[in-house]
C-alpha cells in the first residue's frame, strides 16, 4: 500500500517591509484610542471613584470574553494596590457564582457593546441587591450605560483590526481606564510602596521592603567569634568553621571590642613579625567594627556594606553584644541584591 502524501500549504512570502508598517500602524491606532480617553474623564470617573472608596467589601470585576480577560488583570491591578477586589465570570454568575456578590459589594462591568447577554442577564439582579454598578463599555447609549450608577465611557475611533472585528484597540482603552481608577484609588487611599511590598512579599520589592536583617542573620552557634586572647590560628579556624569571611571579638559577656576579617588576614600576612601561633587577636583586629540592629531592613545592611566596601556585618543589640551576623552572600540568597 502506498503511503499517501500530504501537501504541506506554502508559507506566506514575508515581506519585512509590510509587517513593520503594519505592526507601527496598530501601535499608532491604539496611542490615538488612549489619548482620546483623558478628555472624557468628567463627573461619572469621580462618582466611580467615590464608589468604590466607599465600598465596604469588595469590588467585583466581571466581563465576558475579550472583555472578561481584561477584567481579570483589572481585579488584580486593584487588589494589589488597596482596593479589594476580584473577578465573578458572567456566565458562572448566572449558574451559582452570584452569590459571591453582596450588598456591600461595589459591580465594575466590562463590555464593549455594552449588551453582552450574559453580563445584561445578571445585572438587573444585582440591582435587585441594591449593589452599585459601574459601567466601563465603548457605547455610552448602550443598556449597560444606563443601568449604571456611573458609566465609564472606553470608546475608541477604530479597531487597530484592519477587519474591524478582533477587539484590539478597544480592549486596550478599557484596560487603561482600568488602571487609571487603580491608580486614582491607591493615591486617594495614601496607599504607600511598603503596603505594595505587604501583598507582594514573594516579589524584589516585598524582600527588599520587608526582609529584616533577624530573617536573614546567622544566630548562635553559627555567630564567628573568639576572645581577646585567642591566638591568630584559632580566629582563623573560627573564620573557616563559620564561613562568614570574618569573625567578632567578644568578651566573656558577648560585647562587641572588635572584628578580625580575611582582608585583615591578607594584610597582616605582610608583616613577617607576626606568628600566628603566638600573636593574640586583640593585637590586629579592627576596633569599632561596623554593626547594624537586628531590626534594620536587609536592603539596609546592603547598602552598608557597599558604602563601606565591605562583605560582612555584625548585628548588635543596644549594648553592643553581638547577637547575629551575616555577609553578602546571605543577602543575595534572600533576592535583596
Amino acid at each position: 500500500m502506498n503511503a499517501q502524501v500530504r501537501a504541506v500549504p506554502a508559507l506566506p512570502r514575508l515581506d519585512p517591509e509590510r509587517l513593520l508598517r503594519s505592526g507601527r500602524e496598530v501601535i499608532h491606532i491604539e496611542a490615538r484610542a488612549i489619548g482620546g480617553l483623558a478628555t472624557r474623564l468628567d463627573g461619572a470617573f469621580l462618582r466611580a471613584c467615590e464608589l468604590m472608596l466607599a465600598c465596604a467589601g469588595r469590588v467585583v470585576v466581571t466581563g465576558m470574553g475579550k472583555s472578561g480577560h481584561v477584567a481579570n488583570k483589572i481585579a488584580a491591578t486593584l487588589a494589589s494596590t488597596g482596593t479589594p477586589a476580584f473577578f465573578v465570570h458572567p456566565g458562572e454568575a448566572s449558574h451559582g457564582d452570584l452569590g459571591m456578590i453582596t450588598p456591600k459589594d461595589v459591580v465594575l462591568a466590562l463590555s464593549n457593546s455594552g449588551e453582552t447577554d450574559e453580563l445584561l442577564t445578571i445585572l438587573p439582579l444585582i440591582k435587585r441587591q441594591g449593589v452599585p454598578l459601574v459601567g466601563l463599555s465603548g457605547n455610552p447609549n448602550s443598556t449597560l450605560a444606563r443601568l449604571s450608577d456611573a458609566h465609564l465611557d472606553a470608546s475608541v475611533p477604530a479597531e487597530a483590526c484592519p477587519l474591524g472585528l478582533a477587539p484590539t484597540a478597544s480592549t486596550t482603552a478599557a484596560l487603561v481606564m482600568g488602571d487609571a481608577l487603580a491608580i486614582a484609588l491607591l493615591e486617594a487611599r495614601g496607599f504607600t510602596a511598603e503596603d505594595f511590598a505587604r501583598s507582594h512579599p514573594a516579589g524584589a520589592l516585598g524582600r527588599r521592603l520587608l526582609l529584616r536583617i533577624a530573617d536573614v542573620m546567622h544566630t548562635g552557634e553559627q555567630i564567628p567569634r573568639v576572645g581577646p586572647d585567642a591566638m591568630l590560628s584559632d580566629a582563623l579556624v573560627e573564620m573557616t568553621r563559620k564561613g562568614l569571611g570574618m569573625t567578632a571579638v567578644v568578651d566573656h559577656s558577648m560585647k562587641l571590642l572588635g572584628v578580625f576579617t580575611d582582608g585583615d588576614l591578607r594584610r597582616m600576612l605582610d608583616d613577617a613579625q607576626i606568628d600566628l601561633r603566638t600573636t593574640p587577636v586583640a593585637r590586629v583586629m579592627t576596633p569599632g567594627a561596623k554593626t547594624i540592629a537586628s531590626d534594620k531592613l536587609a536592603v539596609e545592611a546592603a547598602r552598608m556594606m557597599e558604602d563601606h566596601k565591605i562583605n560582612a556585618l555584625l548585628v548588635v543589640d543596644g549594648e553592643q553584644r553581638v547577637v547575629g551576623a551575616l555577609n553578602i552572600h546571605d543577602l543575595l540568597r534572600a533576592g535583596v541584591v
